[in-house]
């Protein structure tokens, strides 16, 4: 069975010329966004007789941009057409633009399917053409960031599409520590149970012990030479469930195939720290994954358990479905006693909460600091992904606080808030992040430059969050 990791993206480049006998798409402002056609005119002639296209770009706002890209890389391969394109910018492309047009075109024509088949011919490339040729050099590194990015995103589909009978534990971990080995200067280590088992790891061996696939923990470390000025700590944490089923707290049958997507979380975390380390980012970045299989069994963790996480905390297990939570609390726990962080960020499908509360496409921001929350909304709407802040509502804090163990896993309220809440008991007071991305890490639909299943939601972000540290 053929499994393919990573999927090959269309390539993208900027120059300022263009090829001759190479079909051409000029970009039209003002026209609707992906509106993609054939040119009669003339105007868009190769040269050699070849297909010419337009495709409009809307209003110049860099959503359009990056969704007249989408669209045009699907309407390209679905017209069965050339294997390469040069693109003719309008003159007022700027930076902003052509990284929405890269992302465009990048991942809009993502696929992935475990097939026998040979898959169709494809697009293999696009050259972008500046109108001003002094200013392709700009555009061009504009871009190649952009394509990194989308590279991250897509790596991140690729981790959570696939599928679980594939996707164990220990290939989630080993998976990612081959992709890092690539990368000078970022190691990865994998722990097994033993090793969980020898430090207290009570809640990534109680969410695990109900499979006979074993859990582990994923750590990711990039400590470059050089760090940029004040540049913190930055620790990621990502949930790493490779498949759901609630455990005896078992999910309906309806949707548990998507639960295959359930380490979304941890699959952007593995996907920003290799492009953080692709880059050579100047801030020094520690990424954990706890993976884990949430199965049903003879040793599965039960409802009214106490289980005791690394460190020493103990909490009352009350739904074995909000097994999340769990793996991330020793996650955290570790990463404050042993990492000497000056800043935490996790991400997770942590909650059905925040799909009711914020949709599909939004994802859930909760802060301890507000200048960490700005940098992240500010590193989302840089990488064309919404994030909303939730309130961490002192209010509800008693709630977490148990009768028979230290905290409680569900308490209740609000449940994206107490989930938070619960996750917070674990930060030490240092400046946190958890981002709760349920609703936006997966699609049944096609928009933008998402296609249906995992989106790679919450990757760009993590990217452009570290990035914001070296200014």
């Amino acid at each position: 069975m053929r499994t393919p990791v990573p999927t090959a993206l269309v390539e993208v480049e900027v120059a300022d010329a263009p090829r001759r006998g190479v079909p051409k798409v000029l970009l039209t402002p003002n026209a609707d966004p992906g509106e993609t056609k054939r040119d009669n005119s003339g105007h868009g002639d190769s040269g050699d007789g070849g297909d010419a296209w337009e495709c409009g770009v809307g209003t110049g706002d860099p959503l359009t941009w990056r969704t007249a890209g989408a669209k045009l890389i699907r309407a390209l391969n679905e017209a069965d057409a050339a294997q390469s394109y040069d693109v003719v910018l309008p003159h007022d492309t700027d930076a902003e633009r052509i990284r929405a047009l890269v992302l465009g075109l990048a991942l809009g024509g993502y696929r992935f399917k475990v097939t026998a088949e040979t898959p169709p011919p494809r697009i293999r490339s696009v050259r972008l053409i500046a109108a001003d040729p002094g200013y392709a050099d700009v555009l061009a590194a504009e871009a190649a960031r952009a394509y990194d990015s989308a590279l991250a995103t897509a790596f991140s589909r690729d981790l959570a599409n696939m599928p679980s009978n594939v996707k164990d534990p220990q290939w989630l971990a080993s998976t990612a520590a081959k992709a890092a080995g690539k990368i000078p200067g970022l190691h990865a280590v994998v722990r097994d149970e033993k090793w969980l088992t020898e430090q207290g790891f009570g809640g990534v061996l109680a969410v695990g012990g109900g499979s006979t696939r074993g859990p582990r923990l994923l750590e990711l470390s990039w400590q470059p030479r050089e760090v940029a000025g004040q540049a913190p700590h930055v620790v990621l944490i990502g949930k790493g469930i490779t498949f759901d089923t609630g455990g005896i707290s078992i999910k309906p049958a309806d949707g548990m195939h998507l639960m295959r997507t359930d380490m979304s979380g941890g699959a952007a975390v593995i996907s920003a720290m290799l492009s953080i380390a692709r880059r050579g980012l100047p801030v020094r970045v520690t990424g954990l994954v706890p993976c884990a299989e949430n199965h049903v069994s003879g040793s599965a963790y039960r409802p009214g358990d106490i289980v005791r996480h690394y460190g020493g905390t103990t909490t009352e297990i009350t739904n074995t479905d909000a097994e999340g939570r769990i793996v991330l609390a020793d996650a955290l726990a570790y990463a404050v006693k042993t990492l000497n962080p000056d800043v935490l960020v996790d991400v997770a499908t942590l909650t059905g909460a925040m799909k009711v509360s914020l949709g599909l496409r939004t994802g859930g921001l909760f802060a301890t600091s507000d200048d960490l929350a700005a940098r992240v909304t500010a590193a989302g709407r840089k990488a064309g992904e919404n994030w909303w802040r939730m309130p961490l509502l002192e209010d509800h804090a008693d709630a977490v606080k148990s009768d028979v163990a230290d905290v409680r896993q569900c308490p209740p309220g609000p449940g994206g808030i107490t989930a938070a809440l619960f996750l917070k008991t674990f930060t030490a007071n240092l400046p946190w992040a958890h981002l709760d991305i349920a609703g936006p890490a997966r699609s049944e639909t096609e928009y933008d430059e998402v296609v249906p299943g995992a989106t790679g939601f919450a990757a760009r972000t993590l990217i452009d969050l570290v990035d914001s540290y070296t200014h």
